[in-house]
């Protein structure tokens, strides 16, 4: 019988999902759950034939090109893959794979959960019972903002997107606006989303806007100072997407100088660093990436990288194949 193919799990996964990849593969797993450095990533392309990171883990050109390179397959924990290198995957003849559908509707939950948090002032309030420093009722306490009847302003409407506009539309009667070009207006249509004809009139029009576009280079700080000042003062800002959408710096002066009046964040620009002058605001929620962070949908996740996995070493094509 040939050797088991060797993967390398960056973190622990759930028990379940690290059961059946000690089953199935030689696997290697994270028992300290410590994130890997470059040089251990680069030490796993070398001795292994498989790599399951997660979206943390930066599989940078560098890494992949460690040589004598033993890895042909990158199966990323996670729907995103911006922190691989696909072009120098693909230039050395790496596959990647992904984790897609899995966790559509834990994010945009928890989309929603950041809008609720940030208009009704949760996390301030939260904060006032625990300190002991509530006083009582009155009238005028941590006067918040309804968003039943109001304006979401949707930044790309794919699988979460649409989510989210199905929760907020029907569940809140909001309208929905987006901006998404490649979606056909039929499609909003199913979820209560109607298009804008650019992103400059989602932020100028909408009370609260939610980002749900890729990382990509031409993303990269898209809700910039410029882009801030367009929207509404009352207005607040969700990313539960990638952390570098978003200039942080820019975020917090908007913040601060009541540019706009909250903002609820789960991605970060440089995680798990967040930065000081966020951290200092009471007018921002920050979440620690949970997006997908329930027990169904993290071993769901992992079953679908370990069967991206299988179906390459059996010599079929693996269903989430993105480079």
């Amino acid at each position: 019988m040939p050797p088991r193919p060797t993967v390398v799990v960056t973190r622990r996964l759930p028990e379940a999902v690290e059961r059946k990849l000690v089953d199935r593969f030689d696997a290697r797993l994270n028992r300290d759950d410590a994130p890997l450095t470059a040089a251990q990533l680069a030490d796993a392309v070398r001795t292994a034939d498989a790599l399951l990171p997660t979206v943390t883990d930066r599989v940078t050109a560098d890494v992949l090109g460690a040589e004598p390179r033993r890895v042909r397959i990158v199966s990323n924990f996670g729907v995103g893959y911006n922190n691989i290198d696909v072009e120098a995957a693909r230039r050395l003849g790496v596959v990647v794979t992904n984790t897609p559908d899995v966790l559509t509707d834990d994010t945009a939950d928890i989309a929603v959960a950041l809008m609720l948090m940030a208009a009704r002032r949760l996390g301030e309030g939260e904060r006032q019972v625990r300190a002991g420093e509530w006083t009582g009722w009155r009238p005028t306490h941590l006067l918040g903002t309804k968003l039943s009847g109001k304006t979401l302003g949707i930044i790309g409407l794919g699988r979460i997107g649409r989510a989210v506009a199905r929760r907020a539309h029907h569940g809140f009667g909001m309208r929905v606006l987006y901006y998404d070009p490649p979606v056909p207006p039929a499609v909003a249509a199913e979820v209560g989303a109607e298009p804008a004809d650019s992103l400059e009139a989602v932020l100028v029009e909408s009370d609260v806007v939610s980002l749900h576009c890729p990382a990509t280079p031409e993303t990269r700080h898209l809700m910039n100072a410029e882009r801030l000042r367009l929207m509404k003062r009352g207005a607040l800002l969700v990313n539960t997407a990638r952390g570098d959408v978003v200039d942080e710096a820019a975020l917090a002066t908007a913040l601060a100088d009541g540019v706009i009046a909250g903002a609820g964040l789960d991605v970060f620009e440089r995680e798990p660093a967040v930065s000081d002058a966020l951290r200092r605001m009471e007018n921002v929620v920050l979440l620690p990436h949970l997006g997908s962070a329930t027990v169904e949908t993290r071993v769901a996740m992992g079953e679908r990288a370990l069967d991206n996995l299988i179906a390459f070493f059996d010599g079929r094509e693996p269903r989430d194949r993105v480079a």
